[in-house]
């Protein structure tokens, strides 16, 4: 057997059988929280339209709460990844201690501000008060459960860092198996559960999380790692922060850019018609079947590029980059053909309400075409992170959400209605893929110039 760790074998293990097999887990994990949201959503669906609205409207809240865990996480895994390049693995430790800490004082934040805030936050979207009713009695519950979001995915993070994806997958798939599961018993109130409606939904959404984390927890304590992780003789480390937050910030503030982007759009929309908001929810949760194969691309490329860009393998981490891009383009280019071909069938798995179903079909078909622009602009954001480069990540998705999306959107609903609204999605992931492409050559040219400079010092000495 061999004694190589989890974190050599990211500098020394073939490039594309290392990468599938640290992307595909997530891949699969991604799978399973993809299949709970659009299965959550049917379930709320068959509730009444206005109740998918309701948990639409909630959503850019949720994904606030998302930007905070992932960029926490993300920023965690480069910092760790990196460190056991460069051999430092007291400082790998020291990164995972830090992050635990941060999550269970988010978590705290979060819950505090549940409670006393969701209905005005949920008045910022809407001013009918059936939707304020529903979206503010889900969102309170998710809030007040966030530390079941936030640990866990952190946890997450630190075990990536290490180059183990594996335990995560096994983490996801336990969460959303049974979130599934309860969603219907929650929801309906079968058999000797109560009927809660769309707080049942909220309820099976925290729970399945909370035991999720847990699954991963037990992983934790009965695994070998290549970092230590002692809480007993924990000291807060700002420096240490400082650094998780380098790369995290960005990496969060590209979230919570998709939070605002998406609350805007849903007032953009909300000025059409409620349907319209309907529809692009359930886009919104289908897109994430085609997203998910590339995130997790780029999540299996991120600990590979930052382990040998800190171990000085500047060929691996173009030889990563490289195979990355490829894989994400052929991903989208099959998620565009789903979209186009079966558009109405995907609509109905919903609600098959005419309406529904007629701006459904027109609106899938409309936005996917974005889809095949999608692939290169997400895996450089993974480049960019590798890297402990966060910043450019951050200014294309200003770029994207906030200078071009939102005005465009903005711009096409005022002068054309809203079958023109949904041509501003591909109009948008057009440039960005442009932004991010042009972007990362100049880093890959000073990466370059990086490998040279240390050859030259190599045969020197």
């Amino acid at each position: 057997m061999s004694n190589v760790s989890k974190s050599e074998r990211l500098g020394s293990e073939s490039i594309l059988p290392l990468l599938f097999k640290l992307a595909i887990p997530v891949m699969i994990g991604m799978a399973s929280q993809a299949i709970y949201n659009v299965v959550d959503s049917i379930y709320v669906g068959h509730i009444s339209k206005e109740a998918l609205s309701a948990v639409t409207l909630a959503f850019p809240i949720q994904m606030i709460l998302i930007a905070i865990s992932v960029g926490t996480s993300v920023g965690v895994t480069s910092l760790i990844s990196r460190s056991l390049g460069e051999g430092e693995r007291k400082k790998a430790g020291l990164a995972a201690e830090n992050a635990i800490l941060i999550s269970l004082v988010l978590g705290a934040l979060v819950a505090i501000l549940g409670l006393a805030l969701a209905v005005p936050i949920t008045k910022i979207f809407t001013s009918d008060p059936v939707l304020i009713d529903m979206t503010s009695r889900y969102i309170r519950i998710i809030m007040i459960g966030s530390m079941a979001l936030f640990t866990p995915q952190v946890l997450q993070g630190i075990l990536q860092g290490e180059g183990n994806t594996l335990i995560p997958m096994v983490m996801m798939i336990a969460s959303a198996a049974l979130n599934v599961v309860l969603d219907p018993l929650l929801i309906f109130g079968l058999g000797f559960f109560p009927e809660l409606g769309i707080e049942g939904a909220a309820y099976a959404t925290v729970f399945s999380r909370l035991i999720g984390g847990a699954v991963l927890i037990f992983f934790i304590i009965r695994s070998k790692h290549d970092i230590s992780i002692s809480l007993k003789s924990f000291k807060v480390q700002p420096a240490i922060i400082g650094e998780i937050y380098k790369v995290g910030f960005p990496a969060m503030a590209m979230q919570l850019m998709g939070s605002i982007t998406l609350a805007v759009i849903n007032l953009i929309l909300a000025g059409q018609s409620t349907t319209a908001i309907a529809v692009y929810g359930i886009y919104y949760r289908l897109q994430s079947f085609v997203f998910m194969p590339v995130f997790g691309m780029g999540q299996g490329a991120l600990p590979i590029i930052g382990y040998n860009y800190g171990n000085g393998n500047f060929e691996r981490v173009k030889q990563t980059a490289s195979y990355g891009m490829l894989f994400s383009i052929l991903f989208t280019l099959v998620g565009f053909a789903l979209f186009q071909i079966f558009p109405s069938q995907l609509i109905t798995m919903f609600n098959d309400s005419p309406e529904l179903v007629e701006m459904g079909v027109t609106a899938l078909k409309t936005i996917s075409i974005g889809i095949l622009f999608v692939g290169p602009t997400m895996i450089s954001a993974n480049i960019f992170q590798a890297l402990g480069r966060g910043t450019p990540s951050l200014i294309i998705s200003i770029l994207r959400n906030l200078v071009v999306l939102i005005p465009t959107m903005y711009f096409l609903s005022i002068m054309f209605g809203l079958s023109a609204v949904w041509f501003a999605f591909p109009i948008t992931e057009l440039i960005s893929a442009f932004i991010s492409i042009v972007w990362l050559m100049s880093i890959s040219k000073n990466v370059q110039e990086e490998s040279s400079q240390m050859e030259a010092v190599i045969e020197k000495a």
